[in-house]
């Protein structure tokens, strides 16, 4: 029976309830119950590195910004781990459902252009319309502006969707196409595993540089209404 690719990034269901939400109820069985991990190296070369990404990504923020640092940093953490965890097998990665980023990236846009409004109206708005343009350009500059403005929360959710699906997807056809030749050309299936290994290797780093950018972007529109 032949399966669709696009199967994987099916939410997998037991008895009709979605598993996706049973497995975030995990965490809540659990509290501090491993008090003995929170001093080791591990977690405190993870704070080293969490503060110096917080410390990087709030440096170009005025003062009110810095309040976004916990925020950003935990969406960071959370997309990182999401995208990660998704790369193995038997997983379901729900970063690569659309809805659910543009449930990040539309609230999160949507609150910086209310602080610009808000704290800094007249810098906001003019940014629709830059300095020195000629009368007969200011509406047809005024509409593309406002347009390229709605569209940035569609292009956060879209940019992180397509790039970690087009990744899933070459993994499978691959994984498929060894599989196939692994009965009749041994060392061509050995070959396409080495590209395989290579992808899976880009995948992990598109999976933490895609979070980066999720949250880069989002800081940049914050400078620009703080």
């Amino acid at each position: 029976m032949m399966i669709s690719l696009f199967d994987q990034f099916a939410s997998p269901k037991l008895i009709g309830i979605s598993l996706v939400f049973i497995a975030l109820l995990v965490p809540l069985l659990f509290p501090n119950s491993f008090p003995r991990f929170n001093n080791n190296r591990f977690f405190t070369t993870q704070s080293w590195l969490i503060n110096k990404f917080a410390g990087q990504l709030m440096a170009p923020l005025n003062i009110g910004g810095h309040k976004w640092a916990l925020l950003f940093t935990s969406l960071m953490l959370y997309l990182i781990s999401m995208n990660l965890l998704g790369l193995l097998p038997y997983t379901f990665t729900p970063t690569t459902q659309l809805s659910m980023n543009m449930g990040f990236a539309v609230p999160l846009w949507l609150a910086t252009v209310i602080i610009g409004m808000l704290n800094q109206p007249t810098s906001s708005l003019g940014h629709l319309l830059p300095e020195g343009t000629p009368t007969l350009l200011i509406p047809v500059l005024v509409i593309i502006e406002t347009i390229s403005l709605f569209i940035r929360p569609l292009a956060l959710g879209v940019r992180l969707t397509a790039n970690l699906t087009a990744g899933h997807l070459l993994i499978q056809l691959i994984s498929m196409a060894v599989l196939v030749l692994l009965p009749m050309m041994p060392t061509v299936a050995f070959l396409t595993t080495t590209i395989l290994v290579m992808l899976t290797l880009l995948e992990v780093a598109v999976a933490m540089i895609q979070a980066y950018v999720f949250i880069l972007l989002l800081s940049l529109y914050l400078q620009e209404n703080t």
